[in-house]
């Protein structure tokens, strides 16, 4: 059972109530104070998972204002994140953003490592793979396994990104380079196993082996590529950003349409082509308080062969936390359950309403809390090509459902804490509207959604 970091959420939140109500309206004047030099923002990485155990760990936050003539803009932006689970899986996260380290250009750095013990593989092409929930019950008659649904995955991830401004106008010119390694395999079941009681022990991949398993035996996932590889990204595109600020805008659109290349002479598996449109916008509906934003996004594949381990991974111009895959999970889909819609193609669409409802000033920093309402949906636009394959043991019908693919969509709220306009803690909860696509989500972290 996951505890799903909630024991932690109220914590902070009952922390963060008690100082709310120290505050008065002398400090709304306040807040307009200007902020200048560093400031920071850290959180402890806290949670609990059966399987993977405890989550302790921090991340941190450093920004440089200057001399504060820009406010709330910032110099440079330094981001550090160090957690673990007691059992394996990880977060190792350095990101660095600057428009100012070379003049004229917006600059960022992210290197990553992300050891994950139980990563999420649900199939390909959304609804057409079936997501049975009680092969995952132990308490039901049909368990398999906790496991059935997950693969190890270890994923390194070295990305630069540029930004350059095209005279005066809102458009800007991107582009840069991504080197990611993925390694793949099987959960490692005996570690997960160590100090379990036998009760409550998984089931070895020999004795039942996981959807991972078999798609490697059925031949869709092929040879090559099952234990992972090497992917050299190159990126080019367009920008249109008129936002008045970064972090959650209250009027502007930011637009963009980026090509990504993945040749094989520097190294990859496959070479590949893919293109992605995304467009945002926000719209003020009550000046400073509540303003409405929603995301359109769109990424296929246009030449080449995609590995199976790299059809999550979504292309952006600018990251607003540690992972990029879609869709379900936290960052595209919240309340389906991560990688969930896994296909050649997807479009995508977020709804949220946005409200500052709160205002204070805590030690000497500027904070403001906010509520979301939103609803997430998207679905396959290019099915990964494969075929069903054929077995006189079990029914194939309890994995695939060819042409069920729809609209997957999903609705919640969130709470946000902001300091100083940029850092900003985030909870979401997320309900899935198809029961295919899940239950709920609870999600912890930083920044809005986009």
């Amino acid at each position: 059972m996951r505890m799903n970091k909630l024991l932690f959420a109220l914590m902070l939140l009952s922390c963060c109530i008690s100082q709310t109500h120290a505050a008065d309206k002398s400090n709304k004047e306040k807040a307009d104070s200007i902020k200048t030099g560093w400031n920071f923002g850290a959180l402890p990485a806290v949670s609990f998972d059966t399987d993977l155990g405890f989550q302790y760990g921090a991340l941190i936050n450093l920004f440089n204002y200057g001399d504060g003539k820009r406010f709330p803009a910032y110099n440079h932006s330094l981001y550090f994140e160090v957690s673990r689970f007691t059992k394996g899986s990880g977060v190792y996260r350095f990101y660095y953003n600057s428009d100012q380290l070379f003049k004229n250009f917006d600059f960022s750095l992210d290197l990553t490592y992300l050891p994950d013990q139980a990563n999420d593989f649900y199939g390909f092409n959304g609804f057409e793979s079936v997501l049975n929930k009680t092969w995952e019950d132990d308490q039901s008659n049909e368990y398999k396994s906790r496991m059935f649904y997950k693969m190890q995955q270890n994923l390194f991830r070295f990305k630069v990104d540029l930004q350059h401004k095209i005279g005066d106008s809102h458009f800007k010119w991107v582009a840069g380079f991504n080197l990611l390694n993925f390694s793949i395999g099987s959960v490692d079941i005996d570690r997960l196993n160590k100090n379990k009681d036998p009760e409550d022990m998984l089931p070895s991949v020999e004795s039942q082996p996981g959807l991972y398993e078999k798609y490697k035996a059925w031949n869709i996932i092929q040879k090559e590529e099952a234990n992972g590889g090497f992917v050299p990204e190159l990126k080019a595109g367009i920008v249109f950003d008129s936002r008045e600020i970064k972090v959650n805008p209250m009027k502007g659109i930011w637009s963009e349409a980026v090509i990504t290349t993945v040749p094989e002479f520097l190294g990859a598996e496959s070479g590949f082509t893919r293109l992605s449109l995304t467009h945002r916008q926000y719209f003020t509906i009550i000046k400073n308080d509540l303003s409405f934003a929603y995301r359109l996004g769109w990424q296929q594949t246009i030449a080449g062969k995609v590995p199976f381990y790299c059809e999550p991974q979504m292309v952006t111009t600018a990251m607003t936390g540690y992972a990029t895959v879609g869709l379900g999970g936290s960052r595209y889909l919240r309340g389906a359950r991560r990688n969930r819609v896994y296909g050649d193609g997807v479009v995508y669409g977020n709804l949220e309403l946005r409200w500052k409802f709160a205002r204070m000033n805590f030690i000497n920093q500027k904070f403001y809390w906010g509520l979301n309402g939103f609803m997430d949906f998207g679905r396959v636009t290019k099915n990964i090509d494969f075929k069903v394959p054929t077995s006189a043991t079990e029914p194939m019908s309890n994995y695939f459902n060819p042409g069920a693919e729809k609209m997957h969509g999903t609705y919640g709220a969130g709470l946000r804490i902001a300091m100083n306009q940029n850092f900003v803690i985030a909870l979401d909860y997320g309900v899935a509207m198809n029961k295919q696509d899940g239950d709920t989500g609870l999600y912890i972290g930083l920044h809005y959604l986009f």
